[in-house]
């Protein structure tokens, strides 16, 4: 980025629901179903049928809305948006306009130790489209294109940022904290991959210290973090070069081209106007009950940021582990319900970021699936603690907990796996393995230290690996000579 411009960012953010039904009619929302298999005449855009709001979607709004602080607005109206594709079966789409859910917000976000407050304009209520494939290509080479309602009226939220943010690492920073708390709140799954959560990026420049806002670019087709990293550094040299030539950057909208790094124009950026909003007549205003909206709030669960302040005041963790711990609902849970079960809350935290996220190929969102419960962790973990296994067994019984499902106590039980720690005992195999081993002897004496590792080694040999491997350091420690 060229020190001569700033960079203005804002982002448009679209987020599936997770409710059961449509936002308008009763048909199923369930992802990868066959084509055209979860539709009705209503979702179809059928002469004559009446849509009916979906209580839940608007529950979840507010419950979005109240996290993020925003403002619920005591009457908002849905709105019909008038353009023509052919994945849009009513030629417009129910959308909110003049008067959304709720306004004025805020999402507090870190870069690099950076504290920043990205304002939040409005979060709205819309119906998604249908689902375009092109066979042969993309729209413009394809030989045909085949058309999936299945999508067409599924609930979508849309959270739109104020211009506040000033590079692509505050954008994706952004995108990650807002994508953590809808998942934390249940109110959509997040996942990117199935188009449930997208974005759209509007960028400009301005010479650095100028008040005015430059001409905006919106970026469409943006559906992971990298690709939005990529896309906004691309647009911002696109834009800084138009502008070191004197030119002035078109006002439109541009696709983001993953394959080939880049964007490309796909039309000139529409207007309100341009969209011939009008409120739906079929639909009357949205007036949540202040008391019902009370209750929601009231429901809401401590949220991500909260939490990990409490992770590190309350249990002494590193900033970096607390906040990796709150990347997931499910997985905080897990956290403290280990805690209670053993209050170790650093020893377990160490296990579940390294072994358990290891076994979970590092979906957090998968602990909930674990076949190690976080009960048994942390049993696990008291084990090692007070000197019943060594943390190398651990690891072992681990992998055969992950497998098997069973408890740490069966295990170690049946496997015969509890460390020899009678000093007697062990003081007898020493004097054996010193004994059996004058050469190695010899090198200690010499000052090679790496014998006193051979010599723990053949003791944990000679015990099947089950001796304390501390107290097996502190006899060889007495009864070898000084170096």
């Amino acid at each position: 980025m060229s020190p001569r411009y700033e960079t203005v960012i804002g982002l448009e953010v679209h987020a599936h629901l997770l409710t059961r039904s449509k936002l308008f009619c009763g048909c199923a929302t369930t992802f990868g179903a066959p084509p055209n298999s979860q539709t009705c005449p209503v979702c179809q855009g059928m002469p004559g049928v009446l849509p009916v709001v979906n209580r839940s979607a608007v529950e979840f709004g507010i419950r979005t809305a109240l996290a993020l602080s925003l403002r619920i607005n005591p009457e908002s109206r849905f709105a019909r948006k008038h353009y023509f594709y052919p994945d849009m079966p009513k030629n417009y789409q129910i959308s909110q306009y003049e008067a959304p859910l709720a306004e004025d917000g805020w999402l507090d976000i870190s870069v690099d130790g950076a504290e920043r407050r990205i304002g939040i304009q409005r979060l709205h209520l819309e119906e998604d489209v249908g689902k375009l494939t092109h066979e042969g290509g993309v729209f413009e080479t394809a030989t045909r294109s085949l058309v999936d309602f299945n999508r067409a009226g599924v609930p979508l939220m849309e959270i739109v940022s104020r211009p506040d943010l000033r590079s692509p690492a505050e954008a994706v920073e952004y995108l990650r904290m807002l994508r953590a708390i809808l998942r934390w709140l249940g109110v959509s799954d997040g996942n990117m991959e199935e188009g449930s959560f997208r974005c759209d990026a509007n960028v400009s420049l301005r010479p650095a210290g100028a008040p005015e806002y430059g001409v905006k670019v919106e970026i469409k087709n943006l559906n992971s973090f990298r690709h939005v990293k990529a896309a906004l550094d691309f647009e911002i040299s696109r834009q800084t070069a138009v502008l070191d030539r004197g030119e002035p950057v078109a006002q439109e909208t541009r696709l983001w081209n993953p394959e080939a790094g880049h964007t490309r124009s796909m039309r000139s950026k529409e207007y309100a106007h341009d969209y011939r909003y009008f409120p739906d007549p079929d639909l009357v205003p949205l007036r949540p009950d202040p008391a019902w909206v009370r209750a929601i709030g009231e429901a809401l669960p401590e949220l991500p940021r909260a939490r990990s302040r409490r992770f590190v005041e309350a249990y002494a963790l590193p900033p970096y582990d607390a906040d990796l711990l709150t990347s997931d609902r499910a997985l905080a849970d897990y956290f403290e319900a280990a805690v209670r079960a053993h209050p170790s809350p650093k020893a377990l935290a160490n296990w579940i970021l390294t072994e358990l996220l290891r076994e979970l190929d590092g979906d957090a969102a998968a602990v909930a699936r674990a076949p190690v419960r976080a009960e048994e962790l942390a049993r696990l973990v008291a084990l090692v603690e007070d000197g019943t296994i060594s943390g190398k067994m651990a690891k072992n019984l681990f992998g055969t907990m992950w497998r098997t499902g069973e408890g740490p106590d069966v295990i170690v039980t049946r496997e015969g796996l509890r460390q020899v720690a009678d000093a007697g005992a062990l003081a007898a195999v020493v004097d054996q393995v010193i004994a059996a081993h004058p050469g190695v002897l010899g090198d200690y004496r010499s000052g090679k230290k790496q014998a006193l590792g051979f010599l723990v080694g053949q003791v944990m040999k000679a015990t099947g690996g089950k001796a304390n491997p501390q107290l097996v350091n502190r006899l060889l420690a007495e009864r070898l000579p000084p170096a």
